[in-house]
This record gives structure tokens, sequence and C-alpha cells, in this order.
């Protein structure tokens, strides 16, 4: 880097130029670091609501995931966890359900209630 009053080369972290003593334009010099990315926040919302409504979580890791690409975010990897959470979670709670609904449907045809006829 030079110094924009005297033009000679000084150190890219340099506060104030060592020959001439003006203060530098250099962010580095200020101990700025490099701005971290956003939290998209229908990402985090999507993960949370994947343990708590599957489908609500679903969405909202989806559209999560999606914005996360389009405004430069952060956040693409709670929205995919989010995602594989609700599809899990979904998956077992239909297992489950055909689980009940078969066990329920056997117990019923091993009862051979007697058939009268009228």
């Amino acid at each position: 880097m030079y110094c924009k009053n005297c033009g000679k080369e000084i150190s890219d972290y340099a506060y104030v130029c060592p020959n001439c003593g003006v203060k530098t334009d250099s962010s580095l010099s200020q101990g700025n670091a490099p701005a971290e990315k956003k939290t998209n926040t229908l990402a985090i919302v999507g993960f949370v609501l994947a343990f708590l409504v599957p489908i609500a979580g679903l969405i909202c890791s989806i559209i999560g995931k999606k914005q996360c690409a389009e405004r430069n975010e952060g956040g693409a990897g709670l929205a995919l966890a989010g995602l594989i959470i609700s599809i899990a979670e979904m998956a077992i709670v239909l297992l489950y359900v055909i689980i009940v609904v078969a066990f329920a449907g056997s117990l019923i045809s091993s009862m051979a209630l007697p058939v009268t006829l009228l």
C-alpha cells in the first residue's frame, strides 16, 4: 500500500504513515474483520419447526435454503438440516401410523365376532 499524502510504500497494517504521519485509509489497520454473512431467519425457523411441526419446518427450510442462495446469506446448512429432519420425522410418523392401522386391522379381524341374521 502507498501513502495517500507522500506516496511512499507503507505496510498494509499501518495506521499512520511512518514517513509523514498522515492517517491511512487501511481497513486492515483499524482491525476491521470482513463482515460475516447474516443468517437467514427462515433457515433458523425451519430448523426449529422441523422438531415441532415437521410440515411447517419442511416448508420454511425449503424457502430458507432458496433465500440463502439468492441473497448470499448464511444458514444454508441449518436449512438443509431442517429439511432432512422434517422429512425423516414425517417418514417415521407415517411408518408409525401404518403399523398402528395394520395392528388394529389384525386385532379386529381376529376377534371373530358371531354374525347373526335377522
